[in-house]
């Protein structure tokens, strides 16, 4: 039997997804690592870097007329499997047939990754707060940067799926697309995976500037460990004690050896490096700030008996 141009009879949605989900049972016997999309409700995503994600696309031309075929699909769980790497998406989606496709997309270049770690430094108070979404107003700006940001331009996107569709970006794909923002609902890291980008960076960046602003001079400051590794997840010692030692105006060593200091500690703790050829096993914050501040009562004392 041949069918009117080509075009197969329709094939109801529970009938699709019932083949769709035999197919997927028979790849996990074999040892694929299926990962489905599953939307609950209408709303396709709910955090920020979900919606982020589907208003950045939405917002193109290129793309709001095509996107939309692809809502109900993803809505109705027609995406089988979907899983995202470095500069790669890669899905099954039910149809009329189960239907392959990749999406490819470029890694940010380490110009604009190293603008939106400047434009982001000293706001983004922990690791958790950056994937849970909860920044503040400028650091959203930053981020979802329609040009700059995170986020891929439409140039920067090639498809190819096996379905007959010949448009450039058939339902499937768009299906696809809205997936990627309810995955990154669950997983907003694999944002940074996809763009080749360690979301750490962010975190680390963050707790040097944070550390040079504490010890640079003119005022005084007070720096405690516990803080610093209860914010930035660093593992500084407390030194049993959890007082903060004040940074008086009087401290005499320059500026640019605390801020080396104070840079060595956050490099050695967070990367493992190694200092003058010796292993760093352990550097008490608390220790360094102490002696500064004994030699400095020591220098006032000696000049009050001169006097």
């Amino acid at each position: 039997m041949s069918w009117y141009y080509d075009w197969k009879p329709y094939v109801p949605v529970a009938v699709r997804r019932k083949r769709a989900m035999k197919k997927m049972d028979a790849l996990r016997k074999k040892g694929a690592n299926i990962q489905p999309i599953s939307i609950n409700g209408r709303k396709i995503t709910k955090t920020f870097w979900g919606e982020a994600w589907c208003n950045h696309l939405e917002s193109f031309s290129d793309y709001e007329n095509r996107l939309p075929r692809g809502r109900t699909y993803v809505r109705n769980g027609s995406v089988c499997h979907l899983a995202i790497s470095k500069g790669k998406i890669e899905a099954k989606v039910s149809g009329s047939e189960l239907y392959n496709l990749t999406i490819r997309i470029k890694t940010l270049a380490s110009k604009k990754w190293n603008s939106v770690k400047q434009r982001c430094s000293g706001q983004i108070g922990s690791l958790l707060e950056l994937l849970q979404g909860r920044l503040s107003s400028r650091v959203m700006e930053v981020v979802a940067d329609r040009q700059d940001g995170l986020f891929p331009l439409p140039g920067e996107i090639s498809f190819d799926c096996d379905c007959p569709d010949w448009a450039s970006m058939c339902k499937h794909v768009a299906a696809v697309l809205y997936g990627v923002g309810a995955r990154l609902d669950e997983k907003p890291e694999l944002l940074f995976t996809l763009r080749g980008v360690n979301h750490q960076e962010l975190i680390v960046a963050d707790a040097q500037a944070a550390v040079s602003a504490a010890t640079s001079g003119g005022k005084a400051k007070r720096l405690a460990a516990g803080e610093l590794s209860d914010v930035f997840g660093i593992d500084l010692d407390n030194g049993g004690s959890e007082t903060a030692m004040p940074l008086g105006p009087n401290v005499k060593a320059t500026k640019t050896k605390r801020k080396r200091t104070a840079k060595t500690i956050i490099t050695n703790k967070v990367n493992g490096s190694r200092s003058n050829g010796r292993s760093v096993k352990k550097i008490n914050l608390k220790k360094i700030v102490a002696k500064k501040a004994t030699k400095r009562s020591q220098k006032n004392s000696v000049a009050v008996q001169t006097g």
